[in-house]
């Protein structure tokens, strides 16, 4: 599995205001069969707000599930008021299989981000309670010391994996520097994958990819843009460019049920 990574598509914008189902569920089956392995999903209402009422989730997840075994990641972040427990919500539907894990604040824009510690414990154990697997969004160094830290009182399962989160205004700037400095922070022990917010080309991908990303993240939670100039209208061009930069690279996409095995997902 040296030469294989894992792509999520992240499908939803947390700008979209209509939340169609099927709509979603097609254009992630469409992923999926170019090389999608997984699909990082919010907890969002019809108008696309976070909210705990699991109705529109499911729906999307069911559609889904009629024609793919793709990895099903759901978020238990985002901005907004919901509690910790309403942001838990979807770690008790059988068919969530992975979360996202976020174990510190952050500005994101002219928002902050709230994740205070008492709240992350919280998160970790309903999330290890109900036996999922957990991705860790860092968005900078004090996030990852921060699970080394839960990783002491908390049985985790190996190998953990983080995802290297880089460009929100705020944070950690989209820089082959800072890059570099959260790689090297980063445990020998685990593993580690990019996501790149209001991404407007790939070159911060490319460089995670030579580095040993395991994991990339693309869709429109994060960027619509294919290159500089052209946004796309589905979230299927950004999964096959991922694909030929792979390939471009001697490299070549997980299957999910690679996936599951490679991440001990499930």
């Amino acid at each position: 599995m040296n030469n294989k990574v894992m792509i999520s598509v992240a499908p939803v914008a947390a700008t979209d205001k209509q939340i169609d189902p099927e709509k979603i569920a097609q254009d992630v089956i469409a992923c999926a069969k170019a090389g999608a392995a997984m699909v990082h999903l919010h907890v969002r209402d019809a108008e696309g707000a976070l909210t705990p009422d699991m109705k529109v989730f499911k729906e999307t997840v069911e559609l889904i599930r009629e024609q793919s075994d793709i990895i099903i990641e759901a978020s238990t972040g985002g901005i907004s008021k919901l509690t910790i427990e309403e942001r838990c919500a979807p770690l008790y539907y059988d068919k969530v299989e992975a979360c996202s894990l976020n174990v510190g604040s952050t500005n994101l824009g002219d928002y902050v981000y709230c994740n205070p510690i008492p709240e992350v414990k919280y998160c970790v154990a309903e999330i290890l309670k109900q036996k999922k697997t957990p991705e860790v969004e860092v968005f900078e160094i004090g996030h990852t010391h921060m699970i080394m830290e839960l990783r002491k009182e908390y049985e985790f399962k190996d190998p953990i994996l983080f995802s290297i989160v880089l460009g929100h205004p705020g944070e950690s700037p989209a820089t082959p520097e800072a890059l570099m400095a959260m790689i090297n922070f980063i445990p020998k022990d685990t593993l580690w994958g990019i996501t790149h917010a209001y991404r407007k080309d790939f070159g911060i991908i490319a460089a995670a990819l030579g580095m040993g990303a395991k994991t990339v993240r693309i869709g429109f939670e994060d960027s619509r843009y294919l290159d500089p100039v052209t946004q796309v209208d589905t979230n299927l061009p950004l999964v096959e460019k991922t694909v030929r930069l792979l390939s471009a690279m001697d490299k070549a996409p997980m299957t999910p049920t690679e996936a599951r095995n490679f991440f001990h997902i499930g």
